[in-house]
């Protein structure tokens, strides 16, 4: 019987140490976690035409219109912001469609270049600084209006680019 007891203790403090193994095992080799999900590919869905006609003409027309005079408040500042911001993030979409042939990398700049600048604009409309803000809308449309010239679109971008009716 003694012995008996004795080989029951010895089975326990056995079963004991083993778990005691398992806790320090796990504790020092984690459980593989799962792998993340892939990142989701970025790609194009409206056209480009639709971007400049739908996103950054009426911005930018609006945003020229604003600024004939002084806005009136900080709303409209903050209006005219917001409308900069988003032909800033038209660069950033631009960059999604780049043509697939060796315009690809004037295409890059020119995105870019438009990025750049309407982000300038931003900034400048966030200061209400109305001097500042008429200069960076011209640059914006200069922006504009090289990579017109570079890849031979007929619209010009400013001031002096009215189409009929507008």
């Amino acid at each position: 019987m003694k012995r008996t007891m004795v080989l029951s203790g010895m089975v326990l403090l056995l079963l004991a140490g083993m778990a005691a193994a398992q806790v320090i095992i796990r504790i020092r080799r984690p459980e593989r976690l799962p792998a993340p999900p892939p990142a989701p590919k970025l790609e194009a869905i409206a056209e480009t035409r639709l971007l400049m006609e739908g996103l950054a003409q009426p911005n930018y027309r609006a945003l020229e219109k604003l600024l004939k005079e002084k806005p009136a408040d900080v709303e409209a500042w903050t209006f005219a912001r917001g409308q900069a911001l988003l032909l800033a993030e038209t660069g950033n979409l631009l960059m999604l469609r780049p043509p697939r042939n060796a315009g690809e990398t004037a295409w890059m700049a020119r995105a870019t270049e438009l990025r750049t600048a309407a982000a300038e604009l931003a900034r400048q409309a966030g200061k209400s600084n109305l001097e500042r803000t008429r200069g960076a809308i011209l640059n914006v449309a200069a922006s504009c209006n090289r990579c017109h010239e570079t890849f031979r679109i007929k619209v010009r971008v400013g001031p002096e680019a009215r189409e009929p009716g507008s």
